[in-house]
């Protein structure tokens, strides 16, 4: 049997993690019957990845094809999700593991900004001279995320006609959304949206919402809206059915379990996650030997530098890893 296993970030805000199950279970009608649907999280709620695994081969799953809940491409998604399935390939020597990639750069993903900004009272289809769109992503160490995060911004702003879009950052990476509203207000901007680009609620939704309170004070002269974050929208639905779809036929572009240097990266990184749940920890060495060969070609050539130092809010026991490593994807992203 097949299964479609979601790995959703996991949050410390429980609703946080019950949005991911209910957008889940809102899912499921629309993924064939013949496939088992479970969902895990990577730190900060049960099931973690490898229970989550272990639900899905306990009821009878054959071919495991892990589809990641997250945004863009970094740590995570290419280090830390890889390492718990290169583990459950030793457990599980008779189970296939395919890992699809991150939500990433997608047309749906932009429509899903354009309306929540449309939900806000802004009309797409007009000028807004006087009008800064300030689109705020988590921020992180990892040069290919902040990049993807810029382009979007940029592919944003073609289908608008506003003064500006302004890429910031909670955390870790800069601008910083203080620098992004005050770069809005020298820019002359009159009216400020702050649009979420985040999957669902959690902490750092929370701290938006109090930071549009502190800005409304120290900007008077602004009128400052905020948007909704992606939550249950049907486009969401859409290009994780895309995800599905690329993985199940084999077609993964720009997927780290291909990729040789994470293996080597693992030596520099303590990956015990926040897995405390499951009697899980984390705590044992093993040391294999994986030999990845895969069915699809990866001629890669981008040279990525990381350096993962996780310090967006949550209390990762990877700091300072610098992962210098050169890997090559031909592949162009959508």
């Amino acid at each position: 049997m097949k299964a479609i296993l979601f790995v959703g970030h996991g949050s410390r805000l429980p609703a946080g993690n019950d949005e991911v199950r209910n957008f889940i279970q809102q899912m499921t009608p629309s993924i064939p019957e013949e496939y088992i649907v479970e969902t895990c999280f990577l730190e900060f709620e049960k099931p973690n990845i490898p229970t989550g695994i272990k639900n899905a081969v306990e009821r009878g799953a054959t071919e495991i094809y892990a589809i990641p809940i997250i945004l863009l491409q970094a740590g995570h998604s290419k280090i830390h999700i890889p390492h718990e399935i290169d583990e459950a390939k030793v457990d599980y020597p008779n189970v296939k593991f395919t890992y699809g990639r991150p939500i990433g750069i997608h047309e749906e993903v932009i429509e899903i900004l354009l309306s929540r900004l449309q939900q806000t009272g802004f009309a797409i289809e007009e000028e807004h001279k006087d009008t800064a769109v300030l689109l705020i992503g988590r921020g992180g160490s990892d040069a290919d995320a902040n990049s993807d995060f810029y382009k979007i911004s940029r592919l944003l702003y073609e289908r608008l006609n506003v003064a500006t879009v302004e890429p910031a950052f909670m955390g870790v990476a800069a601008p910083l959304v203080d620098e992004g509203m005050e770069r809005c207000s020298r820019l002359g901007a009159k009216k400020v949206i702050m649009l979420p680009y985040f999957l669902f609620t959690g902490i750092l939704m929370e701290r938006m919402a109090k930071m549009k309170e502190r800005y409304e004070v120290d900007y008077p002269e602004l009128t400052i809206e905020l948007a909704e974050y992606f939550g249950y929208h049907d486009k969401l639905k859409n290009v994780l059915h895309d995800r599905i779809n690329e993985a199940v036929a084999g077609e993964v572009k720009m997927n780290c379990d291909t990729c040789q240097y994470r293996i080597n990266a693992m030596d520099f990184i303590d990956h015990h996650h926040h897995h405390d749940d499951d009697d899980h920890h984390h705590g044992h060495s093993h040391s294999h030997s994986h030999d990845h060969s895969h069915d699809h070609d990866h001629s890669h050539s981008h040279d990525h530098s990381h350096d993962h130092d996780h310090s967006h809010d949550h209390d990762h026991a990877c700091d300072g890893h610098d992962h210098s490593h050169a890997h090559c994807h031909s592949e162009a992203k959508n």
